[in-house]
């Protein structure tokens, strides 16, 4: 289960601060976020090595997609398309409305379930699919919302209710200062609520070889702000044991793409 904090702030010099964590089977390949594809080279996201997609990206349009499994969907199925596809769909678009629209028409069927949030400077949407009928196209309201493999905000998720409130009440990222460290050590946090398990920290890590793998942290600037650049930080590795570290956004200083398209 991996988990989504976004904060909408449609008239603030930083309109949408992103975190996520990706929980996965340690042993699945990846490679951290770049311009792995030559015919995205507008694309930095990471890559997955085993289906070729990716689980969060930024186009240089300043789109954010990220794709969660919903519950009781962990890991691929041979007959079906891989969701990492689904990201890489939506940041072919040049801004978050026109890809929620685009993602909205797919045949669900062709893929597992799954929770997707895009957001661009101006617009926010959640987008949920059950496997079954129309993908579902929902605003991100105004402020902190949170979405792990259950509903957007929904409080039947032990993570989301623990944690969501613990985000509200600490201190606002500042990208403009570099100021990430409430956020940092809420995505670091091995704490659950008491009756569940400790797969429902933040930060995971079990027996089974199932953990959380790496942990991003995205800024988008306001539209007409051109001095300013969208911010990622990724720690490549559990929050709580490796750094925070900036991703190079720049194309001129981007290592040439080696991977070809899904």
């Amino acid at each position: 289960m991996c988990t989504v904090i976004a904060l909408r702030r449609p008239d603030h010099e930083w309109p949408v601060v992103l975190a996520a964590n990706r929980d996965e089977m340690v042993d699945r390949p990846w490679d951290p976020p770049a311009r792995h594809w030559r015919d995205r080279s507008n694309v930095v996201a990471g890559i997955d090595r085993l289906a070729g997609g990716t689980w969060l990206g930024l186009n240089d349009e300043g789109v954010v997609a990220a794709v969660l499994n919903r519950r009781d969907s962990l890991g691929p199925d041979p007959l079906l398309r891989s969701r990492g596809e689904l990201v890489l769909e939506a940041l072919d678009h040049a801004d978050a409305d026109a890809a929620s629209d685009a993602l909205s028409q797919i045949d669900s069927t062709s893929y597992r379930s799954f929770n997707m949030v895009i957001a661009d400077n101006r617009d926010g949407f959640w987008l949920r699919s059950t496997g079954a009928g129309a993908v579902e196209v929902h605003e991100l309201p105004t402020g902190l919302s949170m979405v792990t493999s259950a509903d957007l905000n929904d409080p039947a998720s032990p993570r989301l209710a623990y944690f969501r409130p613990k985000f509200a009440s600490a201190p606002v990222p500042d990208p403009e200062r570099g100021d990430w460290s409430s956020w940092q050590t809420l995505l670091a946090s091995t704490e659950h609520a008491p009756g569940t398990g400790p797969h429902e920290a933040m930060c995971i890590f079990t027996e089974h070889g199932f953990a959380t793998v790496s942990s991003a942290l995205i800024a988008l600037p306001a539209m007409g702000l051109s001095a300013r650049r969208p911010v990622w930080l990724f720690a490549a590795g559990a929050p709580s044991e490796v750094p925070f570290l900036p991703v190079t956004l720049d194309a001129n200083n981007a290592p040439p793409a080696a991977t070809t398209a899904v």
